[in-house]
């Protein structure tokens, strides 16, 4: 006889809500689930089991009475007058929680070989003059403006600034996946990053899911978070920020960061056509073309208003540029988990301070010989 398990309908269409997954998709796979909703018949624990994994929803959540709340675990910089702008999805939080138990595992690496303190985290705060603390971020990652702008493109200018962030104690990570699951896409317009502030272990993730010059004033941004102190989920832009004061002055330290008001006004024609000053720009600085939109209001090249008209009109263009993705697991893996942490993470494998077992966990791969091989990419000795 098959066992059913009581399932209450509104926790069905709870999970379905929280998937985010085109109702045909769900249809398809489960061609009962109609009647499952409308109480008509319930599912089979092998049902209900597959029905969890579809929707990326634990087993045990289908049971409760009533749905539960999921909160974001970090502030939520994207909220407007306080209230979220929309539920997280599973993929953005398996993502927060992905990174909090690498930067947990990080922090007790770091604490054990008795690593210093990140100075620069919390060191400013919203009062901090946007020019100067543009300036300490440069001078501790060892950015130039100068050097960035003879760099072949915006690509080898965002893996520079990652390397340089790395090389300062930021475990900066990038994906457009959840963990190492290529099959969950992170969607850039829930999330473009966030900050987990930590003195020994600040972390910073960036979507990959992003395009590549938007994923350059996303680092830049969240880097700002960490001189904060500030712990949070951005959704960023480049656009003047209303009523939030940490996104507004983030975004202002970014911009400045990348495209120096007083570099750019000696770049910047006025005089020029619009859109191609702005992409001759955006090439010249390795930016986005709508943080030099930005900047040119700031330049007073263009008004508020000429500014509105002119970044919507580009967020429509880009929208419609391609984004790629995937790679060798080779390279991809110390993007999306940062290289410092892999080295680390190696390291303590090597030396017997981490389980292997625990190692491919943190790192995404079965394996020990890809482990050593990965090793050997980064430079570690294996």
């Amino acid at each position: 006889m098959t066992t059913r398990v009581p399932i209450r309908p509104e926790i069905l269409r709870w999970a379905k809500r929280r998937a985010a997954m085109p109702q045909a998709h769900l249809a398809r796979k489960f061609p009962r689930l109609q009647a499952w909703e409308a109480g008509e018949v319930k599912p089979t624990l092998k049902q209900a089991q597959a029905f969890a994994r579809a929707t990326r929803t634990p087993l045990g959540f289908l049971f409760l009475e009533d749905p539960p709340a999921l909160p974001v675990p970090i502030p939520d910089f994207r909220t407007m007058g306080g209230e979220a702008l929309h539920a997280p999805s599973p993929d953005l939080l398996d993502t927060i929680y992905v990174c909090q138990r690498r930067q947990e595992w990080y922090r007790d690496y770091a604490r054990a070989l008795g690593e210093e303190p990140r100075k620069f985290v919390r060191c400013a705060s919203v009062r901090s003059g946007i020019v100067e603390t543009a300036a300490r971020v440069r001078s501790v990652l060892g950015l130039d403006i100068e050097h960035r702008k003879r760099l072949p493109d915006k690509d080898a200018a965002f893996r520079q600034m990652v390397d340089q962030a790395d090389d300062a104690g930021i475990l900066v990570m990038v994906s457009g996946v959840v963990g190492s699951n290529t099959r969950r896409k992170l969607d850039p317009d829930e999330f473009r990053g966030f900050a987990l502030a930590d003195p020994l272990a600040p972390l910073v993730f960036v979507n990959g899911a992003d395009s590549g010059s938007a994923r350059m004033f996303t680092l830049a941004h969240e880097i700002a978070h960490l001189w904060l102190g500030e712990t949070g989920l951005s959704d960023v832009t480049a656009m003047p920020v209303r009523g939030r004061a940490v996104e507004t002055w983030c975004n202002q330290v970014a911009a400045e960061i990348l495209a120096p008001l007083s570099v750019f006004q000696t770049e910047y024609d006025p005089a020029a056509a619009l859109a191609g000053e702005a992409a001759r720009l955006a090439r010249l600085f390795k930016v986005s073309t709508l943080v030099v939109l930005r900047r040119m209001h700031d330049a007073g090249g263009l008004s508020s208003s000429e500014l509105d008209a002119a970044y919507r009109a580009e967020v429509v263009r880009l929208r419609g540029i391609p984004r790629s993705g995937g790679g060798n697991y080779y390279h991809t893996t110390p993007a999306r988990v940062s290289s410092r942490f892999a080295r680390a993470v190696i390291t303590a494998s090597m030396e017997g301070r981490t389980a292997f077992t625990e190692a491919f966990h943190l790192l995404g791969c079965r394996k020990t010989s890809t482990l050593m091989e990965l090793g050997r990419s980064l430079g570690v000795h294996v």
